[in-house]
């Protein structure tokens, strides 16, 4: 075990604990180590931005970043359960493989999902990862946050080509993230696996933030252009669902545009 880590993360617990500001000796006292090293620990501690000093008394306190960090884990777990259900009407009322994704640093994480019940169905894990600008629900997450070239640059780094398809240049990439901005739905033609295609909507929350996306996977077998977009109008009318159990108001501007038509149940195509 790291004990210079372990003793950092002490630190943080017990100045969370103490519910107040707290000074070099004290902290110095409770984990019972002398007074330079109490201080070397607070000091690493603001400096790595988990705590503030104040100026005029030189107390120390937890910074916001722990409480930014406490809410995205927290955000991430109750969403999971509180769109459950309507990830589970898509499912059902499209047969195709529906997942739910947030976006981390230049990819996203599947939270949760729903198979496919047809003989030829695209997989995805929950708990797995992928390049956020190959994929449908990484892409509706990227054009939510209307990136311009530069901060995408910064954000993504280098674009690796994972198939033939994939988009690895900036300018093109920004171009797409346009188009899916404008038309409500991101699309992935194959772009991270040959054979598989798919789409994504963001999910907003009651601050018009978008904080997970619905996403889609279907054999490119299924994704003829007609057919894409009645999976699209699907998708849409289940994030705008979505987005209004997380509070989001229907007439409040989007990060980006939802439909207002209810899922209606296709016939599945076998």
């Amino acid at each position: 075990m790291d004990s210079t880590l372990a003793k950092g993360l002490a630190a943080i617990e017990w100045m969370v604990r103490q519910q107040r500001d707290c000074r070099v000796t004290e902290l110095a006292q409770a984990f019972g180590m002398a007074r330079s090293n109490a201080h070397r620990t607070l000091q690493t501690l603001v400096e790595c931005g988990w705590a503030v000093q104040d100026p005029d008394t030189s107390a120390y306190r937890p910074s916001l970043r722990l409480f930014e960090l406490g809410a995205m884990v927290s955000d991430a777990s109750d969403i999971g359960a509180l769109l459950r259900p309507h990830l589970a009407l898509l499912a059902q009322a499209t047969g195709e493989t529906i997942h739910l994704a947030v976006l981390d640093d230049a990819e996203i994480v599947y939270l949760d999902k729903f198979d496919s019940p047809l003989p030829v169905a695209a997989y995805s894990r929950i708990g797995g990862r992928a390049a956020a600008y190959c994929v449908a629900s990484g892409k509706a997450l990227l054009a939510a946050a209307a990136l311009d070239v530069p901060a995408l640059q910064e954000r993504l780094g280098t674009l690796v080509a994972h198939t033939k398809n994939s988009i690895t240049d900036f300018d093109a990439l920004f171009s797409e993230l346009e188009r899916s901005r404008a038309r409500g739905y991101a699309e992935n033609r194959e772009e991270w696996r040959i054979g598989v295609c798919g789409l994504g909507v963001p999910v907003l929350n009651a601050r018009g933030e978008a904080v997970a996306a619905v996403g889609m996977s279907v054999p490119s077998i299924r994704f003829a252009r007609t057919q894409a977009r009645g999976l699209a109008d699907h998708l849409m009318a289940c994030a705008r669902d979505a987005s209004v159990t997380l509070g989001y108001r229907l007439n409040a501007a989007p990060a980006a545009p939802l439909p207002s038509t209810p899922i209606t149940k296709r016939r599945r195509s076998e």
